[in-house]
């Protein structure tokens, strides 16, 4: 019996369509972060992109999202710069990193509903900048790690 592609390939190896796939539908990499200057620390606010489907926590601009927001990762673009601002819980991290993908990943459970069931995705708790006070640090996340 063949390995999936995630067990087989680098993520550097994979075709668009599989690197895709991997993504979980958390969300997270849509959070509005804040990076220490500092420390280089980074933490994660409750603030979404104005174009993230807090529904479907995915992005509804996705093919135009990095002309629109400048600051938008482009994963696979730029990868080793932006793990550092991935959450712990993220399949292309969690591979990077010699990890499984999570039971609750829809490739090995088989439905896109048991992220948000687990309460891994942002669903339960994001709004909108739109919505937000003008104050981004009240909305940080404080006993949230990624």
């Amino acid at each position: 019996m063949t390995k999936p592609f995630w067990e087989e390939k680098q993520l550097s190896d994979m075709s668009n369509d599989e690197w895709e796939a991997l993504c979980d539908g958390c969300g997270k990499c849509c959070l509005l972060k804040l990076e220490d200057e500092d420390t280089a620390d980074i933490v994660f606010t409750n603030l979404s992109c104005r174009y993230c489907d807090l529904n479907a926590c995915s992005c509804t601009r996705y093919p135009e999202r990095s002309r629109l927001v400048p600051d938008c990762l482009d994963l696979r673009a730029n990868f080793e710069n932006c793990a550092p601002w991935l959450p712990s819980t993220c399949a292309y991290k969690r591979l990077a990193t010699g990890q499984p993908l999570a039971s609750w990943h829809y490739l090995i459970c088989g439905s896109r509903e048991t992220i948000h069931e687990a309460g891994v995705s942002i669903r339960s708790y994001a709004q909108s900048e739109d919505t937000a006070s003008e104050d981004i640090t009240e909305h940080i996340l404080n006993d949230w790690l990624p």
